[in-house]
Parts: C-alpha cells; sequence; structure tokens
C-alpha cells in the first residue's frame, strides 16, 4: 500500500496533463446513483443548525425547502432521509478486487505485484521506479505477451491481463525529455533522505521527527511479547522537561535524525559544460553530457544517449565524445556508477534500503508548502537539477508539462464544469479541483516571490514601483498599494492592503456556494517581504479591452456609474440565499434604478469564452458596523456601552460569514418563540372563548411587541434546554400544517417576521443589503423603508456580536469547551463565532471581567501574547519595506533584538561593511518593490519599538498594555520569549537559525545577522473540500455518539477511502479521520490497528500542520496511551515527554492541557515504578487542575485519587491517606454518598488505614524488640500495568462500559430518544471545531461520566450522546 500511495503522490507532482488528472481516481461503477446533491450548500455547512435556516418564501414550501437545503444531520442516517441511507452501499463498489501479476525485469529474480483493475498502468511505473530493486529504472514499458501496454489505459481494460499474468519490462530508448527525468530521478534518490528540501520550504516538502522518538518501532510490537513489561526502562527526562523547569531550550525543536547525515555517494553529479551536443554528435545519439565526480575523487564525463550512458574522453577543458574504457553502455545511469565507483555501489545500496524502511508519510508531497521557523545550519552542495530548476522556472515554463506554460484560469473552471450527477463523477471533479487549486497556489506563491524579489519584468515598467503590474506563468500580480487613489474613501493604502484577504473570503464563499454558470477567479493572496502581492488567474481577453467596455454587471467607481445585467442577476438570485444577500435597488449618476444582487463593488464580466465571471468580492459580507462610524446614526446599547462605534484604519470591515450565520439562527429561534408564544395564547383563548368574534380585534394579551427585542433577548435561555428547541421544531411543523386553515396563524407569523426583521411577511427570511452605508452608494426613495430596516438589522448584527459571541466565546473557556494553545488556534476558535480580530483588545476585556478570570489565565496569556506579536506583525510590514534586499538579515536580526532582546541599545549593522563598490550607481526609477535602499531601519531602537506596538494595540486592538521592554511585558503578563519568538516569526515568515539564544543577556544582543536563514512567503488561499468524504465522516461519528460503534467505524473507513480519493494521502481532514479511527479501534480492543492509525495522524499532523502544532501534541499524547497499552513503555513515555516539551515551548506550564498531559506522564512512571518522578508530574497536574476546574471539581478528586495511589506505593500512608480524604470529600458533596465513585473512595481510604495500621504494627513491633523481631513480610503492591491503564483511560475519556444484550437494547431507545432532544442543542457546540471533533463516545470525559443524572438514569450508562 505504501508503494501505492507514494506512487499516486508521486504522479500528482507531475504536472496536470488531463489523462493524470483521471488517473487519480479509482473507477467506481454501478452503484446507485445519489440523489442530487445540494448545489447551494453554504461554505460552512458542518456548522448549519439543525434548526434549519429557512429563508423561504411561504410556510407551505416549508417541508420542501427543508428537505432541499438541510445539510445531513449531526446524528447521520436518519430513518427519514433516504438519499443518505443509499451513500452505504453506494460507496462499497469503490474497492475493485485486486489480483497479482509477476513482474519480470532485467537482472533480478521475477516478483509479484498486487494490483487492482482501475488502477491504470502509468501506476505500475510508479511503484517499480519506488521499488528498492528496481529504482533506478525510469525509461521503459511494460508488455503483455509481446504486445506493449498504453501508459494510460486501465488494467481492467487491458485484454488478456488476470490472475498471475507475466507482465516484463522492456528498456526503452531515451530522449532528451526522458534523459534528463532519468537524472532528475537518480539525484533524487541519492537525496531521498536529505531534509534540505522541507528546511528550505520547496517542493510541498516538510519535517517530521516522529521516528527519532520510536525508533521506528510501533509496528513490531507484536513480535514483543509481555516479558517486556518490568525491564528496566531510563525514565529520566532531560532536566528541561521537569515540571517547575524555568529553561526554554530551542534545539530539542528539531533533534538530529541519524539518518540526516547523509552516506555520500557521489562528490558532484552536474551537467557539463559541453551542454547541448553539437550536431554531427547530435546524429551519433548524444543527449547531453554529465559531469562526475566520484567518491574517490575520480573525475569522469559522462555521455547520455538513446541507447543509455557511457563514459567519454572529455575533460574540464578538452572535448572528446569518444567512448573511454571500461566501454560499458549502461541504460541506467546507477548502473553505470555502480561500475566505476565501489564506494558508490556500497552506499547507493545502503541508502536505498534506508529511504524504503522510512514510512510513506515521511516522504509524500503535502497539498500545500509549509515553512519552518527554525532550521540547523546546512552546508550548501552542489546540485545540478536544483541549480537548472531555478533558472527554468523563472520563465514559468516547467519540463514536464506538455505545451509549456499552463493555462491557469482554462484548468481552474474547466474543472468546475466537470459532471456531478453521481458519487463516481463528484469524485472526480473534487479531486481535479483540489489539485489544481494546490497547483495554482504552488505556482502563484513562487511568482509572487520572483516578482518583490525582483525577477519579473512589469507589464507596465514606465509607472512608479507601487503602481506596477506583472505577468507571469499566465498569473496576473498586482501589489497591494492604492493605485489612483481607488481606495482614497476608503483609508487609501490600508484598505488596499486588506481588500484582497476580504475578496479572498468572498471567493471562498462563492466557490463554495458552487453555482453552475457563475465562475470566480483562482485567488492567491502572499506576502512576503513586506508586500502583499495578490495573484489571480486571467479572464481570457481582459488584456486587450478597456475596463470601462468589459463590466456589465456592477459598478467600477464604487457606485456612480451601475450596470445591471439580467443573466447575473439570476447566476447571483441562486448564491442570495444561502449567503443571505438582499436582491436590492440602487441608483446610479443618472438618477436611475438598478437592480442588483450583490454589493456595487461586485464587477460582472463575459470573458472571451464566453464565461460569467464574477470578480472584486471584498463586500460580499455587511459592513461591521462597530468600527463604523456614521454620522446622525446611533448603535444600541450594547456597543456605545463597550464604546463602539471605533473608527477604524479603513471602511472596508465585514462581519464574517460565521457571524451572519449565527445571527440568522439566533433570529429563527427567536421567531419560532415568538410565533409559539402566539399560537398557544391563541388556542388557550380559543378553548375559552369558542364563539369569539372571527373579525374582531385580536385579543389584547396577544398584541405583538412593537419593537424589535435586542439582541440579546432569549440568548440566556436559548442555549439552556434541548426541550425548548425540540417544541421549536414541533412548532414549525404545526406552522407549516395550520397555515391555510386559519387567518389567525398568518397574523401571528406575520407579527413573528416584522419582530425579527425578516424581509418576507408569510416566512422566516433574513438577508442583508451589502451596500447599506457604503459611501457613495444611493437608493430610490421607493426603498427607504426597506433601507431603514436593513440598517436596523445590521446595528442589531454587530450588537450580537458583542452581546452574544464575545461572552459565549468567553463561556466556552471557562468549560474548556475550547482549548487554544497558541495564536493560531485562538484565532480559529474566535473565527469560528464569526468575531474578527480586530475585537481581540474586546475579548481580552472580557476575560478581565469574568468573575472566573482566574480560569482563564491561560487564556489571557494567549490573547496578549496574540496581540503584542500582531502589533509588532504590522509594524515589521512596514519596517521591511524600507529595506533593500542585501540588508534583509541585517535588518530582521536588528529588528528581532528591539522586539526581544534585552540587551538594551542593540546596533545595526548596515550592509556596506562586507564589500566597498567603485562607484555609487545612479538610482534608477524602475526599481523592483523590494529594493528601497534607504538606511532608515537601522535606527530602531528597542525603548521606540516597544512605544511604537503600545500604540498600534491601542489603536487596532483598543487595548492598553502596560509595558515599555520586552523584559516588563514577560513579568506582567507571564509570557515566555522564546514563545513570542515563535508567533512572530510564524507570522511574518521568518526562518532562524536552531540553536540557544540568550534573550536575557544584558551583555550582548540575542540575534546576530548569521542567525536569521531566510524569509518565507505567507500565503493565503481557497481550500477545496471533500463534500461527500466529509458527510460520511459526519455520519460517522454520529453513529459513534449513538454508541454503534461497528457501524461508526465502517462509515469513517468509507470516509477515510474518499479523503484518500480528493485530496490525495495527506491532508488535515484525513489527519482527523485517522484520529477518530484509531480511538474506535482501542476502544474495540484492536491496539495494533489503533497503533498504525495514530501514528499516520501523528505524522500527517506534523507534516502538514506543523511539528510544534498544538494538533500535533494531542495527537502525540494519544499516540502514547496506545503504545503503553501495546506495551511499548519506553516509546510511551519519550512521546509523552516530547509532548510535554512541544507544549512547553509553545506556551509554558500553566495551562489546563497540561495537567491532562501530566497525569498521563505521572501514571506511566507510576507503572514503571518510578514514584518520585510519578509524583513530580501528578502534584503539578493536581496544581493545574485546581487552579483551572476549581478546587471542588471532580478531574481535582481524580488528581487526589491518583496522587493517592503513588504514596501508597511509597508506603507512605499519612500523605495516601490525606490526597485521597480530599478526593473522597469532592465526590462526597459533588455527587452523593450513594455515589459508586464515593462508595469507591471510601473503600479505598478503609483500605489504606487497614495498610497504615499494619506498618504502624510492624514498626512498633521492630522498636519494641530491636532487630529479632518477628516481621511478617509487608505486602506492597507494585501497580498492575492493567490498573494504570486503567486510570490511563479514564483521564483520556475513553470509558469500556460491559452491556449485556437488553442492556443494548434499552440504550439504544435512550439515545434515539435523547438525539431528537439534543438535535437542535448538538448545532450550538457543532461550530466548536468543524472538523474532528473528538467523538466522546463510549466514553466522555470522566467529569461528565459522573455526573448525577448518569446515575439516576440507569438506562444511560454514561453514555449520554
Amino acid at each position: 500500500m505504501g508503494a501505492r500511495i507514494v506512487a499516486e503522490a508521486r504522479m500528482g507532482d507531475s504536472g496536470s496533463a488531463e489523462p493524470e488528472l483521471e488517473s487519480w481516481l479509482p473507477r467506481c461503477h454501478g452503484g446507485p446513483e445519489t440523489p442530487e446533491p445540494r448545489r447551494e450548500q453554504p461554505p460552512t455547512a458542518p456548522e448549519l443548525p439543525s434548526v434549519m435556516l429557512l429563508n423561504g418564501d411561504c410556510p407551505e414550501s416549508l417541508k420542501k425547502e427543508e428537505r432541499a437545503t438541510e445539510p445531513p444531520r449531526e446524528n447521520g442516517l436518519d430513518e427519514s432521509e433516504p438519499g443518505e441511507e443509499t451513500t452505504g452501499q453506494e460507496v462499497i463498489v469503490i474497492q475493485d478486487t485486486g489480483f497479482s501479476v509477476k513482474i519480470l525485469a532485467p537482472g533480478i529474480e521475477p516478483f509479484s505485484l498486487q494490483v487492482s483493475p482501475q488502477e491504470m498502468v502509468q501506476e505500475i511505473h510508479q511503484v517499480l521506479m519506488d521499488r528498492e530493486d528496481t529504482c533506478h529504472r525510469t525509461c521503459f514499458s511494460l508488455h503483455l505477451d509481446g504486445n506493449m501496454l498504453d501508459h494510460f489505459s486501465e488494467l481492467r481494460s487491458v485484454e488478456g491481463l488476470q490472475e498471475g499474468s507475466v507482465l516484463r519490462v522492456v528498456e526503452e530508448p531515451y530522449t532528451v525529455r526522458e534523459a534528463r527525468i532519468h537524472v532528475r530521478h537518480v539525484r533524487d534518490l541519492l537525496k531521498s533522505l536529505d531534509p534540505s528540501d522541507a528546511f528550505n520550504g520547496v517542493d510541498c516538502n516538510s519535517l517530521s521527527f516522529l521516528s527519532v522518538f520510536t525508533d521506528g518501532d510501533l509496528g513490531d510490537s507484536g513480535k514483543r511479547k509481555k516479558g517486556l513489561e518490568m525491564d528496566p526502562i531510563d525514565c529520566t527526562p532531560p532536566e528541561y522537561i521537569l515540571p517547575g523547569s524555568r529553561e526554554r531550550p530551542l534545539c530539542p525543536l528539531q533533534p538530529q535524525n541519524r539518518d540526516w547525515k547523509p552516506l555520500q555517494c557521489l562528490k558532484v553529479l552536474t551537467m557539463s559544460g559541453w551542454n547541448p551536443p553539437p550536431g554531427n554528435r547530435k546524429m551519433h545519439g548524444d543527449l547531453m553530457y554529465l559531469f562526475v565526480i566520484t567518491a574517490e575523487d575520480r573525475q569522469v564525463s559522462i555521455t547520455a544517449s538513446t541507447r543509455g550512458f557511457y563514459l567519454n574522453q572529455s575533460t574540464a577543458y578538452h572535448f572528446n565524445p569518444k567512448p573511454a574504457s571500461p566501454r560499458f553502455l549502461s541504460h541506467s545511469l546507477v548502473e553505470l556508477l555502480n561500475q566505476i565507483s565501489p564506494t558508490f555501489k556500497k552506499n547507493f545500496a545502503v541508502l536505498q534500503k534506508k529511504r524504503v524502511q522510512r514510512h510513506p508519510f515521511e516522504r509524500i508531497a503535502t497539498p500545500f508548502q509549509v515553512y519552518s521557523w527554525t532550521a540547523p545550519q546546512a552546508e550548501h552542495a552542489m546540485d545540478c537539477v536544483r541549480a537548472e530548476d531555478a533558472y527554468t522556472s523563472r520563465l514559468g515554463y516547467e519540463e514536464h508539462i506538455p505545451g509549456q506554460t499552463r493555462d491557469w484560469n482554462e484548468e481552474l473552471q474547466t474543472t468546475r464544469e466537470l459532471p456531478r450527477k453521481n458519487l463516481p463523477e463528484r469524485l472526480l471533479r473534487e479531486r481535479a479541483i483540489f489539485k489544481v487549486h494546490s497547483d495554482f497556489t504552488a505556482a502563484a506563491t513562487r511568482g509572487a516571490m520572483a516578482v518583490i524579489d525582483g525577477n519579473v519584468m512589469a507589464i507596465n515598467p514606465s509607472e512608479e514601483t507601487k503602481m506596477q503590474m506583472f505577468i507571469w506563468n499566465n498569473i496576473f500580480f498586482s501589489l497591494g498599494f492604492d493605485v489612483r487613489d481607488h481606495y482614497k474613501d476608503f483609508g487609501g493604502d490600508v484598505a488596499a492592503y486588506v481588500a484582497p484577504t476580504n475578496d479572498l473570503n468572498g471567493v471562498r464563499t462563492y466557490n463554495a456556494v458552487d453555482v453552475e454558470g457563475l465562475y470566480t477567479l483562482g485567488t492567491v493572496v502572499v506576502d512576503y517581504r513586506g508586500y502583499r502581492v495578490t495573484a489571480q488567474s486571467i479572464i481570457p481577453g481582459i488584456l486587450e479591452r478597456d475596463q470601462e467596455q468589459s463590466v456589465i454587471y456592477g459598478s467600477i467607481d464604487f457606485g456612480k456609474t451601475v450596470m445591471s445585467h439580467p443573466r447575473y442577476l439570476e447566476l447571483l438570485e441562486r448564491t442570495s440565499r444561502p449567503l443571505k444577500i438582499l436582491r436590492h435597488r440602487v441608483l446610479n449618476d443618472r438618477g436611475e434604478e438598478v437592480e442588483l444582487c450583490s454589493s456595487v463593488e461586485c464587477k460582472g464580466i463575459i470573458g472571451n469564452d464566453g464565461r460569467h465571471y464574477i470578480l472584486d468580492l471584498l463586500r460580499t459580507f455587511p459592513p461591521d458596523l462597530n468600527f463604523l462610524p456614521v454620522p446622525g446614526e446611533v448603535l444600541p446599547e450594547e456597543c456605545t456601552r463597550a464604546g463602539f462605534p471605533r473608527a477604524h484604519r479603513h471602511k472596508l470591515c465585514c462581519l464574517r460569514q460565521e457571524l451572519v450565520d449565527a445571527f440568522v439562527e439566533h433570529r429563527y429561534l427567536l421567531f419560532m418563540k415568538l410565533a409559539a408564544l402566539q399560537l398557544m395564547q391563541q388556542k388557550a383563548s380559543k378553548m375559552e372563548n369558542p364563539t369569539s368574534l372571527e373579525n374582531g380585534d385580536p385579543p389584547a394579551s396577544e398584541s405583538k411587541p412593537e419593537d424589535p427585542p435586542g439582541p440579546e433577548t432569549g440568548s440566556e435561555e436559548e442555549g439552556g434546554s434541548a426541550g425548548g428547541l425540540a417544541k421549536v421544531k414541533e412548532l414549525a411543523e404545526t406552522i407549516a400544517s395550520d397555515d391555510g386553515t386559519d387567518p389567525r396563524s398568518r397574523e401571528v407569523i406575520r407579527n413573528a417576521c416584522k419582530a425579527v426583521g425578516s424581509i418576507s411577511s408569510t416566512a422566516f427570511d433574513v438577508r442583508f443589503n451589502p451596500d447599506i452605508f457604503s459611501p457613495g452608494v444611493r437608493f430610490p426613495e421607493s426603498c427607504q423603508e426597506e433601507v431603514r430596516d436593513q440598517k436596523q438589522l445590521l446595528k442589531d448584527a454587530a450588537a450580537f456580536l458583542l452581546s452574544c459571541q464575545i461572552p459565549g466565546l468567553v463561556k466556552d473557556c471557562i468549560d474548556h469547551a475550547v482549548l487554544p494553545m497558541d495564536g493560531a488556534t485562538l484565532a480559529e476558535v474566535m473565527r469560528q463565532r464569526g468575531i474578527n480580530m480586530r475585537y481581540l483588545g474586546k475579548v481580552l476585556d472580557s476575560v478581565l471581567r469574568s468573575p472566573a478570570r482566574e480560569q482563564l489565565d491561560h487564556i489571557y496569556k494567549i490573547g496578549i501574547g496574540e496581540l503584542i506579536t500582531r502589533s509588532a506583525k504590522h509594524i515589521f510590514k512596514t519596517y521591511l519595506q524600507g529595506v533593500e534586499l542585501s540588508g534583509l538579515s541585517a535588518a530582521i536580526s536588528h529588528f528581532l533584538n528591539c522586539f526581544l532582546s534585552s540587551y538594551p541599545n542593540p546596533v545595526a549593522h548596515l550592509p556596506a561593511d562586507e564589500l566597498i563598490s567603485k562607484k555609487r550607481n545612479r538610482r534608477r526609477r524602475n526599481r523592483p518593490p523590494g529594493a528601497a535602499d534607504n538606511t532608515a531601519w537601522a535606527v530602531m531602537t528597542p525603548q521606540e519599538l516597544w512605544k511604537n506596538i503600545c500604540q498600534e494595540a491601542r489603536n487596532y486592538f483598543g487595548f492598553s498594555l502596560e509595558c515599555e521592554t520586552v523584559d516588563q511585558a514577560v513579568e506582567t503578563y507571564g509570557l515566555q520569549k522564546i514563545t513570542l519568538l515563535r508567533e512572530i516569526s510564524l507570522k511574518t515568515g521568518i526562518q532562524i537559525l536552531l540553536k540557544e539564544y540568550s534573550f536575557d543577556s544584558r551583555h550582548k544582543p540575542a540575534f546576530t545577522e548569521e542567525d536569521v536563514l531566510n524569509i518565507f512567503p505567507v500565503v493565503k488561499h481557497v481550500n477545496p473540500k471533500a463534500s461527500d468524504a466529509f458527510h460520511f465522516f459526519q455520519s460517522g461519528q454520529a453513529k459513534v455518539q449513538q454508541g454503534f460503534l461497528k457501524e461508526g467505524c465502517e462509515l469513517i473507513n468509507e470516509a477515510l477511502n474518499l479523503f484518500n480519493n480528493v485530496y490525495g494521502a495527506m491532508h488535515v481532514e484525513i489527519c482527523a479521520c485517522l484520529r477518530l479511527l484509531a480511538r474506535l479501534h482501542y476502544i474495540m480492543g484492536d491496539y495494533a490497528e489503533a497503533l498504525s492509525n495514530q501514528q499516520k495522524a501523528v505524522l500527517m499532523s506534523e507534516r502538514v500542520m506543523g511539528i510544534e502544532h498544538p494538533n500535533t501534541i494531542q495527537e502525540y499524547m494519544h499516540l502514547a496511551l496506545y503504545c503503553f497499552a501495546s506495551s511499548q513503555l519506553s516509546t510511551a513515555l519519550s512521546l509523552l515527554y516530547r509532548a510535554r516539551y512541544l507544549m512547553l515551548l509553545v506556551f509554558g506550564e500553566d495551562h489546563p492541557e497540561m495537567a491532562l498531559l501530566d497525569n498521563n506522564i505521572g501514571l506511566v512512571l507510576h507503572g514503571v515504578m518510578e514514584y518520585d518522578l510519578a509524583l513530580r508530574f501528578l502534584e503539578s497536574a493536581l496544581a493545574i487542575s485546581t487552579k483551572y476546574h476549581g478546587p471542588k471539581s471532580l478531574k481535582v478528586a481524580l488528581s487526589h485519587h491518583l496522587v493517592a495511589r503513588v504514596y501508597e506505593s511509597k508506603a507512605e500512608f499519612r500523605s495516601a491517606l490525606q490526597h485521597e480524604k480530599e478526593g473522597y470529600t469532592i465526590y462526597k458533596t459533588q455527587l452523593g454518598e450513594d455515589h459508586e465513585k464515593t462508595k469507591e473512595s471510601s473503600e479505598y481510604l478503609k483500605c489504606l488505614t487497614q495498610q497504615a495500621v499494619a506498618l504502624q504494627r510492624t514498626m512498633n513491633e521492630i522498636y519494641r524488640n530491636g532487630s529479632s523481631a518477628n516481621i511478617p513480610p509487608l505486602k506492597f503492591t507494585a501497580p498492575s500495568m492493567a490498573s494504570v491503564l486503567e486510570q490511563l483511560n479514564v483521564i483520556n475519556g475513553i470509558l469500556f462500559i460491559p452491556l449485556s444484550q437488553k442492556d443494548l437494547e434499552n440504550l439504544k431507545a435512550e439515545v434515539a430518544r435523547r438525539q431528537q432532544l439534543q438535535e437542535a442543542g448538538k448545532s450550538r457546540e457543532k461550530a466548536d471545531e468543524p472538523m474532528g471533533t473528538e467523538p466522546e463516545q463510549a466514553g466522555l470525559p470522566e467529569d461528565s461520566a459522573s455526573q448525577p443524572q448518569a446515575a439516576k438514569d440507569p438506562s444511560s450508562p454514561g453514555l449520554q450522546g
């Protein structure tokens, strides 16, 4: 399988020749088709509420609409959803039965290979190029019975190919292209263990260190017998990992891997200077010449000819193409080198053995480049391929693609047009979309760097630098500056800087809605060296025409001249419901009304290819009034109380899509409540008074609320009862069925609609007009009332963010429903709730004012660190724009010294020091963007920088920092300098040397210019999704939560299959899938399978998210648990120590997650009888739990119990009793006398007391009778592995529940009942983590598993959903 995956991944790199796109996908055939998928699925489908937000037209349509737009429910395969049911059988078809064929290759024994019918012939090629014994061949074909097989045909279409067929490998003659591919492949094989590409961030390589900590022994668990349990293992961690240690070293972040000191096979392999062959030699079959220096220092010149490789007689200065002796012609370069260099022969064989032993996930390319912010010092070695790539790629011309440059726009749009009626088609389409996007992102990133580095000629070279635009590799690049005062009214350059990211969010959204016939541009935003570059695919024909002529919809001057177009209105109308955009009219400069279904800036252009493109989507979402003061408009009281509106730097502040969705959902609940209330009153009044006047006034009690209720009405009780929501669902149905008959209920709905600001009076439908409060946009008189309502809606949304979303976030943090560990995870948690980063200061204020301030300490620290590094990033951006290329490392190290070093007055080194030029060259007007030659940056001082940071924090985030230097900041807020260094490096793309920095030295600065190794781009791009796979994943999660582990496991395996189909082998979502599978296998007792899945999850997390990403830390913890269960104790410990080290580096010790980690370490140490060490970790965990969960929490009780057990093992019974008593008291007060936990604890207390008494008796005996005392041997129990494992499962939230068949039946019934109640409640928590929310299925964290309700309700033993 490994080889297959690698083969596929390799293939993916070879460009996008259409056939290759196809070859990615197993063909599915047969199988019933799924019903048409929903087109209009908003991008955040997984987080949509399950009470559908109906933006409908009339109540009768309620049921139909619901079917059409509802995402699969959280509880997955519901009986009522036949569509979902069929998917189960439909997908299984993908796995066709495989068969094996025999391969005959020259020079080696025949071997057999497992293949499957829907593979391509090409995939067998890839496998052979990866196998240890055939990897040196690239130019061959496969023959069956003397007939050559076509590269791109599927195996099942090959006649006569069946079980046991013999495929012969036949060497083919070379061409120049094949010879280059061969040399490149040999070079890849020589470099296969060399991590330099990963450190340099090229070719989608990234780092992984798991194998350093497992010594590659995870799969071998079966071979070792349980005898290993008590082998002495060294458990003492390095000093810096122990609790309470103050040092935070950097070097262990990237431990030196033994395999990295690569075995040298050759000293040099490069293209010869005699290339290309002259005409007369071409006619002898010479293709190119290579120059090699062997490890034995022999210099040879090699000819690549059509027949293979041989030595020629040329030297460095003398050309002689005649063959040299030994006259040996070899079809493979490797075989030739084996002949002439014994060292090569020996080392190459060892190297290939090692290469094949590595886990495939360590070498497959990732879909998007991941950069490392630290790297060790590396020697720069000669490399012909790298050198050649550096020069050809500048032309944006890739050797191995037919037709040279790629037409990105055509590829992006064609993949969108692929059919999508059934599952196989959708898979093919999503795979193609994903592949093109990741290729486009890589090309755009390279191009953007080339533009800023000055390697691309501008298309308008005579204009000043800021205004230049570039085209490279069929991609259009523009810089984030305000060209021609386009954004003058919006904030100038600042607005021009944020517009691209807003636009990208718009592109993301429209792509996710995926309306047929509506096209967006490929868009990537790259921040590099202080500049923001937008890369876009090019609309065919746009460059030949003037902009005024091409735009047929929208406005190019912010609403003065506005055009509309019926086809665009029709297409955009389809997006208006999922995006909640209101169709509206505006006035143009001639006073005519124009109808739009988007903001005025959104432009529609029909390309020469006849496609309808929309671009400039920067105002897809409504404006955020908290940051947009409008004269004469008063915001609701919640906003003014919080000090809003505040003027922001630019006027392009929008609400996030997540916020719009949450707000509309909130309004829907409110609508249902109002309607319910009135209907009930009506029913009641009907009962009392059957003869009431039909046309009379409605009873007084029913008078409708006049003013729309403020956003927070109902927010308190709304999250509360699932019951309330279930009622709301019933009501929705009564309202629907009730409608036609009773004019009164129509009245009720009309009132409720009016109260919540619905645009329709017969059904709930809330949408926003994105042009409200746009400067320069005017609305017709006839719409004034609508405009007034829309303004009110925007004010309510702004208030909703402050009164519901931010408090909700703080509450989730107190409940530990979300556990951010660093700036990126905090930002993600905020964005999921629709809170923009500019509210960070507000969030911190709420944390400070929270009554549970102590329990939010970690959030406050992360928030302050994020505030400081973001402010520093803003300053760094403008700082860098003034630095020329030759001063870059000096400038960056100077900035870092001012930012982090305690050294009071660092001095910058100006780049002029190294070389003195004879004459100053005259300044050119047309310099590349990154070539300003001023040295203003050199005069910055730490005092000035920190003053600016505090000012920036106040201006941008509205938060006052109490610090004037880095040391004060560290002191006041409890931050770590190493963490700040990591955060600023990740945000700005700096790469620094891996070494220990003395930040606190007052005698020398921490950084020198040699410490700054590189600066990488920070890239934002669209992430295409695998929708079918995602639905399977969700259904699987839901099944698991209902306790159907087997079915859940099958669904999730299926999801994994589909994810692999769409994303290739590496992706964040596959990582979540693997983690869940591992957990399920573990619960079902299959430890080996759990280990193998979790190992993949760790490797993937390291490769795709980063080696010290919080997600990776958690994956390490899970893997350690499964290792322990498989009795690999020392491995489990080294994984836990690694996780603890990473956690210390990323955040520090004082974090709720650290308590869990320390409990894990303590338990494992207890298991290997390292009692003193175990106590250090367990007591640290106890202290942290007490701080973050409160001294009365069940987590703390458990912690006390774990500490007591270690004291018991040490025979220190007094301490043990003291801790267990604490725990007992907590259980008694929280759960009552009769709860099993309380009883267990009381039993344990008795047992401890008896042991203590026995010990005391023995001691007295010794005192009395001296050494002759007759002592019965004392029983000290070393803990059994089983008991330790049981405790580990408890703290990690995994409970195994023994159930009888009858219990199971009851349980299923109970779960089904609860499921209905919770269905609506789920939508709240569901938004927390869009993928891979840990299933707390058959195991909840011990807190919730031991809540009283579980005790009182016998039918649900700890399995509450």
